[in-house]
């Protein structure tokens, strides 16, 4: 069990910031996923950079996990605290330090959301498009190397962060990357830290890079009476170079979950999403080639409109997809899994997973990120039962595998956490020992974010999950 004067010290230095609150802690151990619960032992809710370093400098002393935690979004168990320790709270770092319209970048503290940045940026004639559909915090989108929807347009947060400042486990505070266009000055630490899911070092701020609003967009939807056809229009469409901002997949049995969660009528067949931004003479040429592209392969049901409101509406559809899917079977819970795999494979890969999942008791809608070759299934399950649990991982491994198999990756924007570890030396073979030599280097005492992403370390493990009995706060 972890030092108890360690925990009475952090108090006494933080005082207010810190909470023991039993519901707190229980928030603070779970996220957006089916994984158990696994609370702190007490919560920090920093407001500087100087705090978190203090806070790293007091649990190094007393050798005490630290776990930091966004918006509580992640699916695979990032931000569950397994030995104990302290959930740090980025929530009340949600400063936007300055907009550099002139270099197009802005620099933020971690705990601004996409959304309130975008609020800002509304009249700047910038924004910021990495989307991942929750209205995550930036610092933990970063940390998990997040993506999304407009990912296929506009790339992922490893495209979008040009630099950023982080308190590494050692209590140095760093600074990553610079507002240049490129540089061949040594480690690009940043992509280091861009994805290591607060194992390597806690970050305090970001400089992200900025990106013109279109002069139009247009955005639509469109139906195919088979799945593979939808793919094929999406390969036609990347291959012909048109640009496309955003490009996702729906099949039969999320169409379904939709119409019914929000009073739509979709025709129960699978669909794509986009959305086409530039010019407008850009927009309009694409979107008759694209259009042509999908009626060539039996697109039906074809609706666009350049209506904010309607664009707006069409977005919120596809963001609550996995509230609506949920909704479709009152009481369950859901074990939401991703893989991403090369687009030629795409068709093949969701129509073995189709059938595997008919092949089982559950209910599985697939969606996905289809112009990225990502694709997510939402594995409906009764939370009280072991079977219906044991079907949806055996689903969601064979997803693995099958995705491997094809030259593809176990997961494009869900990460690692404790979640997929066992499919990391699959993929990466002698690289993921690597990936664990680095976290000794930079965390000898195994401090940040232990017991995720990395090989089971052998020195120093924290150790306890009782949390020590403080007044709560």
């Amino acid at each position: 069990m972890q030092d108890f004067q360690g925990f009475v010290d952090i108090r006494d230095r933080f005082q207010s910031q810190v909470s023991t609150v039993s519901s707190e802690l229980l928030r603070h151990g779970r996220s957006e996923s089916y994984h158990p619960s696994l609370p702190p032992q007490a919560i920090v809710y920093p407001q500087s950079t100087q705090d978190v370093a203090d806070l790293v400098a007091l649990a190094k002393q007393h050798k005490i996990p630290l776990v930091g935690r966004g918006a509580g979004t992640s699916l695979e168990g990032q931000t569950a605290a397994p030995f104990g320790g302290i959930s740090v709270d980025f929530s009340q770092m949600n400063k936007i330090i300055d907009i550099d319209l002139a270099n197009m970048c802005v620099t933020v503290q971690p705990g601004v959301t996409r959304e309130e940045l975008n609020r800002e940026l509304r009249h700047t004639g910038t924004f910021f498009p990495v989307d991942p559909g929750a209205n995550a915090s930036l610092g933990g989108m970063a940390a998990t190397r997040a993506s999304g929807t407009t990912t296929v347009g506009y790339g992922t947060m490893r495209d979008n962060v040009m630099g950023l400042e982080a308190i590494m486990a050692t209590g140095e505070r760093i600074t990553t990357g610079s507002k240049a266009k490129k540089s061949s000055a040594g480690y690009d630490l940043t992509a280091l830290l861009v994805g290591s899911e607060g194992t390597l070092g806690l970050i305090t701020e970001l400089t992200l890079r900025l990106h013109p609003q279109p002069d139009a967009i247009l955005a639509g939807i469109v139906g195919f009476s088979a799945f593979s056809n939808a793919v094929t229009a999406v390969m036609d469409t990347i291959q012909s170079g048109l640009s496309m901002a955003r490009l996702e997949f729906l099949d039969a049995s999320s169409v379904r979950a939709f119409n019914a969660y929000a009073g739509e009528s979709m025709p129960e067949m699978p669909h794509l999403l986009f959305e086409i931004h530039g010019s407008e003479n850009g927009v309009h040429e694409t979107m008759q080639m694209f259009s042509q592209i999908c009626q060539d392969l039996g697109g039906t049901e074809f609706r666009a409109s350049s209506k904010t409101e309607d664009r707006n509406a069409l977005w919120k559809l596809r963001h609550n997809g996995y509230y609506a899917i949920l909704a479709s079977r009152p009481g369950a819970r859901a074990v939401v899994t991703d893989v991403c795999v090369p687009i030629s494979e795409l068709a093949e890969v969701v129509q073995k997973t189709q059938a595997d999942i008919e092949q089982s008791p559950l209910s599985a809608p697939i969606l996905g990120h289809v112009g990225d070759g990502n694709f997510h299934a939402i594995l409906l399950i009764d939370p009280d039962s072991e079977q219906e649990l044991e079907a949806a991982q055996h689903l969601s491994d064979q997803m693995v595998e099958r995705a491997l198999a094809v030259g593809g990756t176990c997961t494009g924007e869900h990460g690692i956490g404790f979640g997929k570890t066992k499919f990391m030396e699959q993929e990466h073979g002698p690289a993921w020992q690597i990936m664990g030599s680095l976290k000794r280097a930079l965390d000898p005492h195994n401090i940040l974010n232990p017991g995720k992403l990395v090989p089971e370390p052998v020195f120093n493990a924290p150790t306890g999950s009782v949390p020590p009995v403080l007044p709560d706060q």
